[in-house]
């Protein structure tokens, strides 16, 4: 049900060789995912997270943070899925290269919660890695 957010191996933040220069997690003036508290009194993980307080909602199309590259490009990282920010990464902030060297762990970006009556059409629509390769594939042939 957790959903951790990572930059996808095919990103150009991981394809292109690239140097990330900046992560900002300051949305707007407004609203910084840095600013996401979470609270809640629990013994047991499960129970926590019924009873969290203070984390912000995000959208599909919430951006999470803006990531900055030495050649000038910036690019924003979306939730991608509804839910609860449940937290960000800031070991990012101070050490980028986790973005590059270790996506799929350390590197990690944020975990969000989505909502439980959401989370079973949710993994119903993701794509499995054979599905992803393919459409990675087609994504390739078209821009060749």
């Amino acid at each position: 049900r957790i959903c951790v957010i990572t930059l996808a191996e095919a990103h150009p933040l991981l394809q292109s060789g690239k140097t990330i220069k900046n992560i900002n997690y300051q949305i707007s003036a407004n609203c910084s995912r840095l600013q996401n508290k979470v609270s809640g009194k629990s013994k047991r993980l499960c129970l926590f997270i019924f009873q969290m307080q203070g984390a912000q909602f995000l959208t599909e199309l919430a951006p999470l943070c803006r990531i900055s590259s030495s050649d000038g490009e910036e690019y924003t990282i979306y939730s991608c899925i509804r839910g609860r920010l449940i937290e960000v990464n800031e070991n990012i902030l101070s050490n980028p290269a986790l973005l590059q060297e270790k996506p799929s762990t350390e590197g990690y970006i944020a975990v969000v919660l989505p909502k439980f009556e959401e989370s079973k059409s949710i993994t119903q629509g993701l794509l499995t890695q054979k599905e992803y390769e393919e459409v990675l594939l087609k994504r390739r042939s078209s821009a060749s």
